[in-house]
């Protein structure tokens, strides 16, 4: 059987919606909350889930919450042959849950399976497009997935868990873990989660990116050469670049230009690049934009990081939304 892992803060009728995902298809659920401030921890309690509330005596990250979740499922004595790791933005599937243990108990070496996750709305803002392009990856063996994974509890153990310092990129963390303990991760070529991003304003694209930086830098840090071209990109784009952009400008006009064509020609590339993935011109063209621009926040969290680890200081979460 499975028991479901929901971790939430402040999200509303987006956690309704999932609990209740979980419920029509006879899952139990824990649910952790991150120091919400709404209704989320009462619509737990009467969905039937067992509740845990973080205290506030540390930061709080999805991993903890994650973490926490799966402690306390082991207190009650009765662990699960499978868990079911859900961000409380998501619905899951109908179908999911038995499809996602029918793959694991036919591959006993299977450590972790994930599905497709969809954004529930994609047309309300690019931001939302973007991470409806970025979700939807080929299935198959894999290295990492995101947050939404079916994980036995035997590999769960073995791999000690989910790291409760790491802000972002957790998952990613966590996977490599596994994959070094062994086990086989794979994405099966099914719908699994939708989701809500509600990004709708920029500021809240570029605390994501800035975050997903952070990311990069961390679980590199952890687990090298792991992130080694995704850092190499935001120190060149994010960093040398723009510091050589304000230096050509106030000094060097063809320096100036060199700099600018060489951002123009890394749109253009990663434009083809989208339109070769299957994006219409018209949308991979305003993907591409943000994505050339995504390496300023990008290498923003990366610094957010090693001053953080430097000054021995907190890894405090990155909220967007």
């Amino acid at each position: 059987m499975t028991t479901a892992i929901v971790i939430g803060r402040n999200e509303g009728a987006r956690l309704v919606a999932c609990l209740k995902s979980l419920t029509d298809q006879d899952v139990e659920i824990v649910y952790v909350d991150s120091g919400s401030w709404d209704n989320s921890v009462g619509e737990a309690r009467k969905a039937g889930a067992l509740v845990v509330e973080l205290e506030r005596d540390a930061p709080f990250t999805a991993a903890r919450a994650r973490q926490a979740g799966f402690d306390a499922l082991a207190q009650t004595g009765d662990l699960p042959e499978f868990v079911m790791f859900v961000d409380g933005d998501c619905v899951v599937v109908p179908g999911w849950i038995a499809a996602g243990e029918a793959a694991l108990r036919e591959t006993p070496d299977l450590g972790l399976v994930t599905g497709w996750r969809a954004e529930l709305y994609p047309q309300r803002s690019v931001y939302n497009a973007m991470c409806e392009f970025e979700w939807r990856r080929p299935a198959g063996v894999i290295t990492a997935c995101g947050g939404d994974m079916m994980v036995r509890t035997e590999a769960f153990q073995q791999a000690g868990g989910f790291d409760a310092t790491v802000i972002a990129a957790e998952d990613d963390e966590f996977c490599v873990r596994l994959a070094k303990a062994g086990w086989g991760l794979m994405r099966l070529p099914l719908e699994m989660t939708r989701h809500d991003a509600a990004m709708l304003r920029f500021g809240q694209w570029w605390q994501r990116a800035k975050r997903t930086g952070h990311g990069f830098a961390q679980v590199g840090w952890m687990h090298p050469p792991y992130f080694r071209r995704e850092q190499v990109r935001a120190v060149v784009y994010g960093l040398i670049l723009p510091v050589l952009l304000v230096v050509g400008f106030f000094s060097s006009p063809l320096l100036f230009l060199g700099v600018m064509a060489l951002y123009g020609m890394n749109y253009v590339r990663t434009s083809k690049g989208l339109i070769a993935d299957g994006l219409p011109g018209w949308e991979a063209r305003r993907h591409a934009r943000l994505l050339t621009l995504s390496k300023l926040p990008n290498m923003m969290g990366m610094i957010l990081f090693h001053w953080r680890r430097l000054q021995g200081r907190a890894m405090q979460i990155i909220e967007y939304k």
